[in-house]
C-alpha cells in the first residue's frame, strides 16, 4: 500500500467557488499541520470570490516545531507548497459572523516533491479499505482544559476548580454559559455535537461528535479543537487540549471509536458469534495492538503526553483490550448490531486527528489483511496484572524508534511524512533533554 503520486495541480475547478453569503467579508482557509494546528490565511471575499488557483505557503510550515523552529526545509531551499480550497467545506462562523472558513488540501509546486499532508495520508488509507469493500467509520472524544485569565502571579488557573465534579452539567460547572453556548456555536458551524459534559478532572470538559466516515470525523475533530480555542479566546479563556496540563490532575484524552462498514451493515457485528462481534474486528483489533509501539507516536505525539498514561488514570499502560474494561488500550463497548465498534482508549488529546485516526486504521488494516489473531482479553483491573499485554512506550522518544522500525507505517505514511514527523518530534525531544526543570530546581538545588 502506498500514497499516489502527486502531480501539479493547485487549480480549483471551474465554477467551483460560488458568491458567499451577505455579510462574509473574509474566508479562512486552513488546513492542519502535523501537529494537528490549524495553518492558513484570511482572504478577502472579492478575492476568494475570484480565486482560480490555490494559495502558496512555505512548506517549512510542515517541518516547524513548536517554539518556532524550522527544523527541516533550508536544505532545500524553503521551497513554496499550494493549498487549494475545498469550497464545499465552506461554512460560516458564528461566533465571527463576518468569517467564512473552509479546509484546504495541500500540493507541492515542485512536480513529485510530496508534501507530508494529513489529510492526504487519510484519504488513501480509506481509498484501501474501499477497495476491500469496506468504509472505516469514526467516532472521536475530546477531553480539553478550560482555564480563566492569568492570575497575579503570570500564571493561567482553572476556571473551575472544584473536585468531584464528573457528569456535573448546568451553572455549577458553567456559571456564565460558556460552554452551553461553545457547543451551540460548534453545532451551527456544522459539527455533529451530541453530548458536553464537565468531565473527571477540576476545570475539566468533554465533547463528543456523532459518527462520521473516517475523513468527516478527522476533520470535524481537527475544527473543533480549533474552532473551541478560538471562541474561548474570545471571551478572554484558554481552551487547552495539552495532555496534562497539572501536576494534581489527570490528563486529557482522545478516545476514538472505530467500526467498519459493508454495503450499510456494520462488518464488526456477528450475530451467530458468542461475544456477538465478528472475526473482521478481532483481526482489526489484532493489528492496532501489533503496531501499538509504533502508533503511540502519533497518538501521543508530545513530552507531555506521557505523563498522563498511569495506572488508575482511565488511560491505559498496556498493549491490552478488554470487554467494556476502560483499563484497557482498547475497550470493546457493550451494544452491539449497528453500534458494535472498537474504542481506542490510549490517544492523547493533543494529537494530530488525521495522523491518529489514519494510524490506527493502518494498523486494523494489516490485522485484516494477514489474519492476525487477538490475544485473550483482559479481565478487571488491567493495571495490576504483568500478564495483561506489554507495556506501551513509556515516552516520546521511545515512541519514535518504535515508528522507525515498523515497516508497515513507513511503507503506507511514505518517507516524507515519517522523516519530517520524526524529525520534529525528536527535536523537541533533545529540547527537553537540555531543559532544566522547575522539578529538577527543586529537588537537586537546595541539597546537592
Amino acid at each position: 500500500m502506498s500514497l499516489p503520486d502527486i502531480t501539479r495541480n493547485n487549480s480549483l475547478d471551474p465554477g467551483a467557488v460560488q458568491p458567499l453569503e451577505k455579510g462574509v467579508e473574509v474566508v479562512r482557509v486552513i488546513f492542519p499541520d502535523l501537529h494537528g494546528i490549524a495553518r492558513g490565511k484570511d482572504v478577502p471575499a472579492r478575492v476568494y470570490e475570484n480565486l482560480d488557483h490555490g494559495l502558496s505557503f512555505c512548506s517549512a510550515v510542515m517541518a516547524t516545531d513548536l517554539r518556532h523552529t524550522p527544523v527541516l526545509g533550508g536544505e532545500s531551499g524553503y521551497p513554496d507548497m499550494v493549498a487549494t480550497p475545498e469550497p464545499a467545506s465552506l461554512v460560516r462562523l458564528p461566533w465571527e459572523p463576518e468569517v467564512a472558513c473552509c479546509m484546504a488540501d495541500l500540493q507541492s509546486v515542485r512536480d513529485g516533491a510530496p508534501v507530508p499532508d494529513p489529510r492526504r495520508l487519510l484519504r488513501s488509507v480509506v481509498a484501501e479499505y474501499e477497495e476491500l469493500g469496506l468504509s472505516p467509520v469514526v467516532g472521536p472524544e475530546l477531553e480539553f482544559f478550560l482555564l480563566a485569565p492569568e492570575d497575579a502571579n503570570g500564571d493561567l488557573v482553572r476556571r473551575i476548580d472544584l473536585p468531584s465534579m464528573v457528569y456535573t452539567v448546568g451553572p455549577q460547572v458553567d456559571p456564565d454559559g460558556f460552554v452551553r453556548r461553545l457547543g451551540q456555536h460548534l453545532t451551527t458551524a456544522g459539527l455533529p455535537v451530541v453530548t458536553m459534559n464537565h468531565e473527571y478532572m477540576n476545570s475539566q470538559y468533554e465533547i463528543n461528535l456523532r459518527h462520521a466516515d473516517a475523513l468527516t470525523a478527522a476533520d470535524q475533530a481537527f475544527l473543533l479543537r480549533n474552532w473551541s480555542r478560538d471562541i474561548a479566546a474570545l471571551q478572554g479563556l484558554r481552551a487547552t487540549f495539552a495532555g496534562k496540563p497539572f501536576n494534581d490532575q489527570g490528563g486529557s484524552g482522545f478516545h476514538i471509536h472505530v467500526s467498519l462498514d459493508r454495503e450499510g451493515e456494520n462488518a464488526f457485528d456477528d450475530d451467530d458469534d458468542a461475544n456477538g462481534v465478528s472475526d473482521l474486528l478481532r483481526c482489526f483489533a489484532a493489528g492496532v495492538l501489533e503496531h501499538a509501539a509504533a502508533t503511540m507516536a502519533f497518538l501521543n505525539p508530545t513530552i507531555n503526553a506521557y505523563r498522563r498514561l498511569v495506572p488508575d488514570s482511565l488511560a491505559p499502560t498496556r498493549v491490552n483490550w478488554g470487554w467494556d474494561n476502560r483499563s484497557t488500550m482498547l475497550r470493546i463497548p457493550a451494544e452491539r448490531g449497528r453500534a458494535t465498534r472498537i474504542e481506542v482508549r490510549v490517544g492523547d488529546a493533543s494529537a494530530n486527528a488525521h495522523l491518529a485516526i489514519a494510524a490506527i486504521l493502518i494498523a486494523g488494516l494489516d490485522g485484516i489483511r494477514n489474519r492476525l489473531e487477538l490475544n485473550p482479553p483482559a479481565y478487571g483491573d488491567a493495571y495490576r496484572t504483568d500478564s495483561d499485554g506489554e507495556h506501551l512506550p513509556r515516552s516520546l522518544e521511545e515512541s519514535l524508534v518504535a515508528l522507525g522500525e515498523d515497516a508497515v507505517l513507513a511503507d503506507v505514511c511514505g518517507p516524507e511524512l515519517i522523516e519530517t514527523f520524526v524529525a520534529i518530534k525528536q527535536f523537541e525531544v533533545e529540547r527537553h533533554r537540555a531543559w532544566v526543570s522547575d522539578w529538577e530546581r527543586t529537588e537537586y538545588l537546595m541539597h546537592i
